[in-house]
């Protein structure tokens, strides 16, 4: 009986939305399903690009302090000294406290494997203490890693350089508008080509890109005599890049 019922229940229900259908579509016994699957594929959609050039306007120095020794303790005390040299190298160079920031400190214990008692024996510790330094004139990045290596001597770890630039607000507005030039030239082109009109823009996104540091690393193993001259540093450029994705409907 309750199946009897559920399926009368169900009837019952299909009748009245044909009927409900019917009575206000004019039409007896039709039900009428409308709506709009199109949505957002309506319309013309575009990408576009622009990109400008800027020169860097600081210079990020990863650099470091690494000393071994038979005990943790007396490798820690060298490392703390050659860092002081360090620190008191780059306030003479004119680095802000803001502009100098710890990105790693590490106490290594060294072992090595002895064959006859089949274990590792400790043979010493190694300690690292490493920064970054920002540069903001990139003209003295060679001059500031010279004087660090002469300050810290075979402690120093130059662990690479990198260039950026501290505001790339301007060179994103004219990307930007480059993009978005860029977008509707492609939009007129294809309005024009499938013989339409293009009519205001619906839908508009943006993504940029603006380099994040990356460190150029090359070997420094001792300090650098006077005689040998600056260590010579090239910034380059940097591409600024801003895309946008556009939608244009069509008239």
């Amino acid at each position: 009986m309750k199946k009897i019922w559920l399926v009368v229940i169900g009837l019952a229900l299909i009748v009245g939305v044909v009927g409900f259908t019917g009575c206000g579509a004019g039409t007896s016994g039709t039900l009428q399903l409308t709506g709009n699957l199109a949505g957002q594929q309506e319309g013309i959609w575009v990408s576009g690009e622009g990109k400008v050039q800027a020169d860097p306007d600081v210079a990020t120095i990863n650099l470091g302090v690494q000393a071994q020794a038979a005990t943790a303790a007396e490798a820690q005390a060298q490392v703390s000294q050659g860092m002081d040299s360090v620190m008191q190298v780059l306030e003479a160079q004119g680095i802000a406290d803001k502009d100098i920031q710890t990105q790693y400190y590490n106490v290594t214990q060294l072992t090595r494997w002895n064959d006859t008692k089949q274990q590792s024996e400790i043979t010493g510790y190694q300690v690292t203490n490493s920064i970054i330094a920002k540069v903001r004139d990139v003209t003295r990045a060679g001059t500031v890693i010279d004087a660090v290596v002469n300050a810290a001597g075979d402690l120093i770890r130059i662990n690479g350089i990198s260039f950026d630039v501290d505001d790339p607000t301007p060179f994103l507005n004219q990307a930007r508008t480059l993009a978005v030039q860029n977008a509707k030239a492609k939009a007129e082109q294809l309005a024009s080509d499938a013989g339409v009109d293009l009519g205001k823009i619906t839908y508009i996104t943006e993504s940029n890109y603006t380099p994040t540091p990356v460190y150029r690393s090359f070997a420094m193993d001792a300090a650098v005599p006077e005689a040998a001259g600056g260590t010579s540093i090239s910034p380059g450029q940097l591409d600024i890049t801003v895309s946008v994705q556009v939608t244009y409907a069509l008239n």
